[in-house]
């Protein structure tokens, strides 16, 4: 798997020379962080957790199993899209986030100049609450997923991967894509 992501990240750096935002949006539990992570290593630019940004207030909500509001996501998001804007003038960036409603995305790409690559991964409520028994040491509570999926917009753009693939197999697709990209 080096050699392919060598190869692609090679092909895509010398056929492009772009700053890019790539948002890998869904649920928690799809493998946001997973995808994110490995992504932005095979392209060699900065990866960054959305979770990282909460402020104390919403985590605290969260380890209490009390669903966000969109009034508690405003200054994460505005937060964001400032972040945002300093990656893209920076080396761009890999971004996971759950980014769950047409309006979060809009806000995320307000601040940025370039078009952002939207990554959308999704499955079945069963696989996503078995990855979230298994996870440790994360403050969201397992039993809030049920309110991502009510909250949950799914972009009508972007690239789609259900979350059945491996990382590995979802990570060379999206390598795959950015090469074919005109």
């Amino acid at each position: 798997m080096q050699d392919f992501i060598a190869n692609v990240v090679q092909n895509v750096c010398s056929q492009y020379i772009v700053i890019m935002i790539i948002v890998v949006m869904g649920v928690s539990g799809s493998g946001k962080t997973t995808v994110g992570r490995a992504l932005a290593s095979a392209l060699a630019i900065p990866f960054y957790d959305a979770d990282d940004f909460h402020p104390q207030a919403n985590i605290e909500k969260m380890k209490q199993g009390i669903s966000l509001q969109d009034v508690d996501r405003e200054s994460w998001l505005d937060t964001l899209t400032n972040n945002l804007a300093k990656w893209e003038t920076a080396a761009g960036a890999v971004l996971a986030c759950s980014a769950l409603k047409e309006t979060y995305r809009t806000v995320l790409q307000s601040g940025i100049e370039n078009d952002v690559a939207w990554v959308y991964l999704y499955g079945r409520s069963k696989l996503i609450k078995e990855r979230m028994a298994g996870r440790k040491g994360h403050y969201f509570k397992p039993d809030l997923v049920d309110s991502q999926f009510a909250d949950l917009e799914p972009p009508q753009y972007g690239w789609h991967f259900n979350i059945s693939s491996s990382a590995d197999h979802i990570v060379k697709s999206i390598l795959d894509k950015l090469r074919h990209t005109d």
